[in-house]
């Protein structure tokens, strides 16, 4: 490890000697003894290999023992969890405002069941609603830069979210019934927007990375279970789990649209608004509280261009070996101030990128759930429960799912040799995803079978309320929308979950946030595509709205199989291109920090020492 004039650990990518290097295998290769061990067949004796190679945790496996034995996740660290209450407020906020967003926008002001403030219509509601999950998956890019660059995940996480804070303040005060009556909703509510999703973009593209790099062990080794079982404690399987407790934490604290829309119904949007507010303090205390306990990487400097730049030249001879300093002297080419080493890294985060080019379609397939999903609620009978409640679903689906794939499904298909890998998952994803949206348009064709008002729900003479205001929805429970949330939760399961972790293991370890904020983007793409798509959001054309999406995300999840399986048998190579500079890097961290603690320690002593003498 090398150090700046400031004394930061700074990445040795553009020193380290080719020799140095070597290939992904040489990476990756386990050093291991064998002895002679006597066969059953007296005439015959065969070598076993045994795990004598010893790291910090346990023996290394043996090639016969990683095809052999069970694969296992590693415990998580504390300060894992406490990056995990992060991102649970922070999703506990995010969800608790947008919960009420297309009823606020949507509908006009008034009192109870599908009351609003804004009165927009759900075309211009569905459209600003993507505008604001556009914008937010916008500036994770910005928020990127900032850490890998200059701040580090840390100091960017803590300043972007009193950003965060602030917009939901502006929310909060704006929503009153006063600064409605003065007219300062809408503009309020496109102010926050644009607050609150500059705020997101600091913490989403960081705080992914973040609870992953908690977790420092990069090694397998072996561990022998209560029961006497002995397995491999599986590196790569532990970042899995850590993603699936990360997600565990987003669909708890989503839960909050419960709270907020029942504020909503029986309050006003102010209570709904104000609840979130305060509770996003608790992620604060989290930063600040976990600060003395977090693995902090320091940023890398401008480690981002260069990676443009081997991507540039690459691009003109069509290959990356042709970006390598390697081949480039061979061949009498200009030096480079990058290392071979760096442009694998560089390549495994552009296949990383191209897998990710598929999946704006699923996003637009996700975007349903939070605005015409909602809408479609509101035409049926929801027996007394706001209609915006229904998205709940969702999440209380992932919470019951994840356990169970955790548990159940994924070691049982381990236990018969099935190995779900990345690339299959995401497809099963999209699959899913498309079962929700035909789904729906079945629900919808119920919906326009349905009195009082058939394809024009709400929208009749024969639907008018007493009070002549209100009309009354179609004669449709609305439980039946429940199959669709529960298929856009394992569609969530499988092709959310995995891309987070697809981005966080295949990117170099000096650019995590970037490419993380780069699959963060692809739901900024799904998004603008939605708003060019908002204005079919309107009776009675909205059963052909679904079946598109149902036909275009199949089409989709196809391409991903026959596009990227191949991707599956190299994934363990992969996933060990910066293993070793990773384990630099974290024992170079744990010796500073140790060597700052005795320092500490010696300036106290000298401190206690001239107290003594003083007395």
């Amino acid at each position: 490890m090398e150090k700046n004039n400031q004394g930061e650990i700074v990445e040795p990518v553009y020193t380290a000697t080719n020799t140095e290097l070597g290939s992904v295998n040489q990476l990756a290769e386990e050093v291991v003894e064998t002895e002679r061990v006597p066969s059953y067949d007296s005439d015959i004796d065969t070598k076993h290999e045994v795990s004598t190679t010893i790291n910090a945790l346990g023996p290394e496996p043996t090639e016969e023992e990683m095809l052999t034995l069970r694969r296992v996740s590693d415990s998580l660290p504390k300060a894992a969890w406490m990056v995990a209450v992060v991102e649970l407020g922070e999703r506990f906020t995010y969800y608790g405002i947008t919960g009420p967003f297309q009823n606020y926008m949507q509908r006009k002001r008034g009192f109870g069941a599908h009351a609003g403030a804004l009165d927009l219509g759900q075309s211009t509601a569905s459209a600003l609603s993507y505008f604001f999950q556009f914008w937010c998956y916008v500036t994770p890019i910005l928020g990127a830069i900032i850490a890998d660059t200059w701040w580090g995940k840390y100091k960017t996480l803590f300043v972007f979210s009193l950003i965060y804070v602030t917009g939901n303040l502006i929310l909060f005060v704006t929503s009153l019934p006063s600064s409605l009556d003065a007219g300062a909703g809408l503009g309020g509510l496109v102010t926050a927007m644009i607050v609150i999703g500059l705020g997101t973009g600091g913490i989403k593209s960081n705080v992914s990375p973040l609870i992953s790099e908690q977790y420092t062990n990069t090694k397998f080794y072996i561990r022998t279970l209560k029961s006497g079982e002995r397995v491999v404690v599986d590196p790569n399987q532990t970042i899995q789990s850590i993603f699936m407790v990360f997600y565990m934490c987003i669909n708890v604290g989503s839960l909050s649209a419960i709270a907020t829309t029942n504020l909503e119904r029986y309050v006003d949007f102010w209570a709904a608004y104000l609840l979130p507010f305060a509770f996003f303090f608790i992620a604060i205390a989290a930063l600040v509280l976990g600060n003395k306990y977090y693995v902090k990487r320091p940023p890398m400097g401008s480690v981002i261009p260069q990676a443009f730049r081997v991507v540039f030249a690459a691009a003109k001879k069509k290959s990356f070996d042709a970006a390598k300093p390697s081949y480039r002297q061979e061949n009498g080419e200009s030096e480079v101030p990058w290392t071979d080493l760096f442009v694998d890294e560089v390549r495994r985060a552009f296949i990383a990128c191209k897998v990710f080019v598929i999946y704006p379609i699923y996003w637009v397939v996700y975007g349903q759930m939070l605005n015409n999903f909602v809408s479609q609620a509101g035409q049926m009978q929801t027996h007394g429960i706001p209609n915006d409640i229904m998205q709940n679903i969702d999440p209380i689906a992932i919470i019951i799912f994840i356990p169970i794939m955790e548990k159940l499904v994924y070691p049982g298909l381990r236990r018969v040799g099935i190995k779900m890998r990345p690339i299959t998952r995401i497809t099963l994803g999209f699959f899913f995803a498309s079962c929700a949206m035909a789904y729906a348009a079945i629900v919808q064709k119920i919906i326009y079978s349905a009195g009082p008002c058939y394809d024009a729900p709400g929208a009749c003479p024969a639907a008018l309320l007493p009070d002549g205001e209100n009309y009354a929805p179609n004669n449709v429970h609305v439980a039946v929308q429940t199959p669709a949330y529960a298929f856009i939760a394992l569609s969530e399961i499988f092709a959310s979950i995995t891309g987070l972790e697809y981005a966080y293991t295949k990117a170099p370890t000096s650019m995590k946030s970037f490419i993380m904020s780069i699959f963060l983007f692809t739901n900024a793409i799904g998004a603008a595509i939605g708003i060019a798509l908002s204005p079919t959001a309107k009776d009675p054309k909205l059963i052909w709205t679904y079946t598109g999406l149902a036909g275009a995300t199949f089409v989709a999840g196809w391409i991903v199989w026959f596009g990227y399986r191949h991707l599956n048998k190299v994934e363990d190579e992969l996933n060990v291109i910066d293993a070793e500079y990773t384990a630099e890097l974290n024992a170079t961290l744990m010796h500073d920090k140790e060597k700052a603690d005795l320092e500490r320690a010696h300036k106290t002593a000298i401190v206690d020492e001239g107290v003594e003498k003083v007395f």
